[in-house]
Order: structure tokens, then C-alpha cells, then sequence
């Protein structure tokens, strides 16, 4: 039913639409600066210098430039500022661009009737080893029960997973649907699906959906080294990140905040918000192969894809644009080209495909969100950006990528891809609104 008609839409038939859009990025603290940075081919990879990475093979990364997590601290309320560490600083910054950009005011939804769906993941670097040192090594249970009163909860909840879901709730006085999801790579695309669920059912007419993301700490630095995975292209920070070319050797690990808000049509048309795209369909499935590894046949990203184009109605002929995963690593990079190929068919060599990892990084948690943000500005600006640094074709990988020069184009229908560390896979589909 369209928003002009005569009533509104039943619960498990609601459009859903983006009406706002927020992010701080290695690119730029907004959504315009970002988008600006990946207009021009512009990295935002660089040396890591929130610590001493000296000793590691891998000493680059995509960081947010001049950023201080106490300045947005002194924005806000204290019992709020005492959750912000730097990721959940990240978060704040963005989810504030997006409220302000669909033209919300603190206050200015019905709090039961917003919700908040995010991916991230708990701080493992700093809260573990303090309660071990200053906490837990304490001879007699009476002194460790004081030992642990003397916590105050906002240092658990500055580290936690749920951190940002509180911080969020209380700047926006939300008490709707929340929900927190980390699964690794694809854990905002997976929330942003939930997001989407919730409003069609009924259960919010507005949700903030997205994700934020700070990796840069020795621990997870060094775990994704022994891993494998991460670029060791030190010398040349910003031709590090180089999806499907022949000569990638990692991906290169970015922080930042991403963050969309998703409304029920309906309650869209009736304030008269501007209205960016339709988050038309969500579809999600797990490879059971390998831990880190992506499966050869594609199958699992094959099977969220069509899962996706199925959720929205679409067949894969109506698809004008696909942002990919595109980590920059040998085995995702193939088994995506592959499942693309599985998915579309011989249309697969016709879809202009772009992974913006390339000039952003890989912001982990965050990156379904900022690349569901990007996607939607490829709709509404006409505009694909590049796959930047594509020097070296691979015949594993031999689909049009847009190399290194974005190009104009009409796009009316994403899809964009996320596929994570444990085999978890999300894809979302936007298309341009039509009431």
C-alpha cells in the first residue's frame, strides 16, 4: 500500500526507508567528507599511531584523524560520557549525524516505538587485563566482594558489547526493540536486517541501525597477524588495501562509526522527511567451512544474495550495482567472484562491481553499515566509486570491478555484501524509493 493511500500498511507489509545517514570514517568525520574521499579515489590508510606498532609485522591501519573521545564526552550528559570510550565515541558521533540528518531532535519519536539494532563487539585490550591486576588478585572473598563493588558500572559497560545499545538508548530516549550483534565482518549488515524486520512487523515505525568499530590495540592487531590476514605492505600504507587484484596480500584493518536510520514509510511521508532509498531486502547464511577461511564455490554468500534479491522481491536482472565485500584477501576476494557468478549468471560480467575497503579500510563491525550508507549515496548521486589500487588482474577475479576511476551511472538497485570471520554471511538490498 502506498503511503499516500488510504491507510496505514499492515504489520508484515511495511515499506522500510533510509531517511538518515551518519559517519566518521578514515575518509572524514561526516557522511559527506567520506563520500567526498571516495569521489576523488582518496585513501585514508596511514601508519597506526594509537600505539607503538614498531615491533608487529603489520603497522598500518585506516584511523580516524584528530579525533578525542573526551571532547564528544564533554557533549553529553555524564551518566552517558562515563560509557564513552573510543569506539563507543565513534558510534555516538554518527548515530548524532544520522538522528540530526532525518530531522529528529532528542525526544522526537515516541520512545516505544524506537528502536536501536547495532554490531559491534566488547573492548578486549584494557577492561580483562585491569579487573586481572587491580580486581581479581586479592587474597579472601570479602576483600574481592569490596574489590569489585569499588567498580563503578559504566567501566563494565565502557568495555562491554552492549556499551553503545545504553549510550544510545538514554542520548535518544529509546525504549523499543534493541538488540547488540557481533558476528565479526557482518555483524552491522545482520543488524541493520534486524532493524528491518522490526519496523516491517510493526514492533517500531523508527530504528538506528549501524555499527561502530576501534581494532586498534596490540591484542587484536596481533590476532589478526597470526591469522594471516592482514596486509604486511608497510611502506606503502595507502596501496595496501587492493581487493581482487593479483597481488593482494591482506586486508587492512580501519575504525569508525556508521549509523542509518531506518522508518516505516508510512510514518515517513507523514512528517514529510526527505527520503534517501528503500531498504528493500535482507538475507543472511553461514558457509559451515572454515573459521577464517571463505569457501572456494562461493556457496554461502551465493545463498545470502539470492536470500536478499528473494526478501525484496528483485530478480538478479533488476541489480544495476553491487558493493562488495572485497576485503583484499586471496581466498574472499575469489570465493565472492564466485558467488557472484553463481548468483547472477552470465549477467554477473555486466554488473559493475566496487569494494570501498579500498579507501576505507576494513572497518570490521562497522563495515555492513558504512557500506549500506554508501550504497545509498550511489543511488541518490549517481555515482560508483572505484576499487582503487587495481594494478594486476587475477583470473581467479575477472569481473568489471571499476578500477581506480569511479564512473557516472544510474543506479536504482544495490547490493551490498558482508561476509565474516566464522562463515557468517549478510547481504542487504536498496533500490531508489518509489511511493
Amino acid at each position: 500500500m502506498s503511503p499516500a493511500g488510504s491507510g496505514r500498511p499492515q504489520p508484515g507489509r511495511r515499506r522500510v526507508v533510509v531517511t538518515g545517514l551518519g559517519a566518521i570514517t578514515p575518509l572524514g568525520p561526516t557522511v559527506a567528507s567520506t563520500w567526498e574521499g571516495l569521489v576523488a579515489g582518496r585513501c585514508g590508510i596511514g601508519e597506526l599511531t594509537l600505539f607503538d606498532a614498531a615491533t608487529f609485522e603489520t603497522r598500518i591501519g585506516g584511523e580516524v584523524k584528530d579525533f578525542s573521545p573526551e571532547r564528544v564526552q564533554r557533549q553529553v550528559k555524564p551518566e552517558i560520557a562515563e560509557a564513552l570510550d573510543r569506539k563507543n565515541a565513534l558510534g555516538l558521533v554518527a548515530a548524532l549525524e544520522a538522528f540530526a540528518d532525518a530531522g529528529f531532535k532528542p525526544g522526537g519519536v515516541e520512545p516505544g516505538r524506537l528502536g536501536i539494532a547495532l554490531g559491534t563487539e566488547g573492548r578486549r585490550d584494557s577492561l580483562l587485563p585491569e579487573l586481572a591486576q587491580r580486581k581479581l588478585r586479592v587474597s579472601g572473598v570479602e576483600q574481592r566482594r569490596r574489590a569489585l563493588a569499588e567498580i563503578p558500572a559504566w567501566e563494565y559497560l565502557r568495555y562491554s558489547p552492549y556499551g553503545l545499545a545504553y549510550v544510545l538508548a538514554a542520548q535518544f530516549q529509546a525504549r523499543g526493540p534493541i538488540t547488540t550483534i557481533s558476528t565479526a565482518c557482518t555483524s552491522s549488515s545482520q543488524a541493520i536486517g534486524f532493524a528491518l524486520d522490526k519496523i516491517r512487523h510493526g514492533e517500531a515505525d523508527v530504528m538506528l541501525a549501524g555499527g561502530a568499530e576501534c581494532l586498534m590495540e596490540p591484542t587484536m592487531v596481533a590476532g589478526f597477524i597470526l591469522l594471516g590476514a592482514l596486509s604486511k605492505n608497510n611502506d606503502h600504507p595507502q596501496q595496501a588495501s587492493r581487493p581482487f587484484d593479483g597481488e593482494r596480500d591482506g586486508f587492512v584493518l580501519a575504525e569508525g562509526g556508521a549509523m542509518l536510520v531506518l522508518e516505516d514509510a508510512w510514518h515517513a511521508y507523514r512528517r514529510g522527511a526527505r527520503v534517501y532509498a528503500e531498504l528493500a531486502g535482507f538475507g543472511s547464511s553461514i558457509n559451515a567451512y572454515r573459521i577464517t577461511d571463505s569457501p572456494p564455490d562461493g556457496q554461502g554468500p551465493m545463498l545470502a544474495m539470492q536470500a536478499a534479491l528473494a526478501d525484496a522481491g528483485l530478480g538478479p536482472e533488476e541489480v544495476d550495482y553491487i558493493n562488495a565485500h572485497g576485503t583484499s584477501t586471496v581466498q574472499n576476494d575469489a570465493s565472492e567472484t564466485a558467488a557472484i557468478k553463481r548468483c547472477f549468471g552470465a549477467r554477473a560480467a555486466a554488473i559493475p562491481i566496487s569494494s570501498t575497503k579500498s579507501m576505507t579500510g576494513h572497518m570490521v563491525n562497522a563495515a555492513g553499515a558504512i557500506e549500506a550508507i554508501i550504497s545509498t549515496q550511489v543511488i541518490g548521486e549517481g555515482f560508483i566509486p572505484p576499487t582503487i589500487n587495481y594494478q594486476h588482474p587475477d583470473p581467479a577475479c575477472d569481473l568489471d570491478y571499476v578500477p581506480n576511476r569511479g564512473r557516472r551511472q544510474r543506479v536504482r538497485t544495490v547490493v551490498s555484501n558482508s561476509f565474516g570471520f566464522g562463515g557468517s554471511n549478510g547481504s542487504l538490498v536498496l533500490r531508489a524509493y518509489e511511493p
